[in-house]
């Protein structure tokens, strides 16, 4: 049967207009579904863009602070370049050599550098990283004679760091700061009499009758303990010799100099530990005559940080089973 249209006199199949209808309907529904859909892009395409924005100005914020921020501006003319020593001496939980040497040859290499101050804010560390950056400032001092080095202390130069900063000409400290602790430690437990307590049975297989020395499960014997000590004995031979060479006739031969003991910056200048003193700005701009201050401390990569610390972790965790660290702190 067929459906006449009185206006326009078109004829069509029943049930076609609300096929039409619904054909209308569905495509409604389908833009709207298209135009929903272009928006959703669109946001996350914008969200992309935006992380995109943020990765790249972080990567640039890391690249600008390692390159010392506004430096290069500043490296062009006359400054007194900096090293910062902060923090605990050595490759497993602190600053290492290798990080400060290559700051201080930096410093040292830089043409409008006038002199170098090394700042350290340190209470010790190893005895190898603490020499090996004492040896460095002696090389670099005897490399560029004309160019004055030297050590200003914060909060303290103790132990390592003391070891450290008699390398420079002159060292300058608050009359606050902590100086000195020149002497040297071995740290360790004895469990022997809590295993006997609780029936624990210490089974260790060795192949040498000393190289179990000072496992903490066993008890200590006479001979290996006199042997460790005549190492430690050794180690503070090194370290004196370091501060006499260092130092020179500027410091006290007063007999508790060498003990382990520390003292304030006050009593330091009396004792010839330290010369006068001073601060970083201080010394920029009354000794060195230079004071636009540079920072040349070598920070490494992210990449360096996870490498460095992954394999420090690992070859702790074999020190550990090996026994015990030497340290001057």
């Amino acid at each position: 049967m067929f459906n006449r249209n009185k206006a326009t006199g078109a004829e069509s199949l029943p049930g076609s207009q609300a096929t039409a209808g619904s054909g209308s309907t569905s495509n409604a529904i389908l833009q709207e579904l298209a135009i929903d859909y272009m928006h959703d892009k669109k946001i996350k395409r914008r969200w992309k863009i935006a992380l995109f924005a943020l990765i790249g100005l972080y990567f640039i914020g890391i690249m600008f602070v390692a390159s010392g921020g506004n430096k290069s501006g500043a490296v062009n003319k006359p400054h007194t370049a900096l090293v910062e020593l902060e923090g605990i001496i050595g490759t497993e939980m602190g600053v290492s050599a290798d990080q400060i040497n290559r700051s201080l040859r930096k410093a040292f290499e830089a043409k409008q550098s006038k002199g170098v101050v090394l700042r350290i804010n340190s209470p010790g560390g190893t005895p190898v990283q603490s020499a090996e950056i004492n040896d460095e400032i002696v090389r670099l001092r005897s490399l560029y004679p004309d160019k004055p080095m030297h050590a200003v202390v914060s909060d303290m130069a103790a132990s390592g760091g003391y070891f450290v900063a008699v390398a420079a000409d002159q060292i300058y400290a608050n009359p606050a700061s902590i100086v000195g602790s020149i002497g040297v430690r071995m740290d360790g437990f004895g469990f022997v009499e809590a295993m006997k307590k609780y029936g624990i049975e210490r089974r260790s297989i060795t192949a040498g009758e000393n190289k179990s020395i000072l496992d903490p499960f066993l008890p200590m014997r006479a001979s290996q303990k006199e042997h460790a000590e005549r190492m430690l004995d050794q180690v503070h031979q090194q370290f004196i010799d370091a501060v006499k060479a260092g130092r020179g006739e500027r410091i006290s031969d007063a007999p508790d100099i060498y003990s382990g003991l520390f003292w304030s910056g006050s009593e330091a200048k009396t004792l010839g530990l330290i010369d006068a003193f001073g601060s970083l700005d201080s010394v920029a701009r009354d000794i060195i005559g230079a004071e636009e201050i540079v920072d040349y401390t070598f920070q490494p990569s992210l990449f360096e940080q996870f490498t460095r610390e992954f394999g420090v972790s690992v070859g702790a965790g074999i020190a550990r089973m090996l026994g015990n660290q030497l340290n001057l702190n």
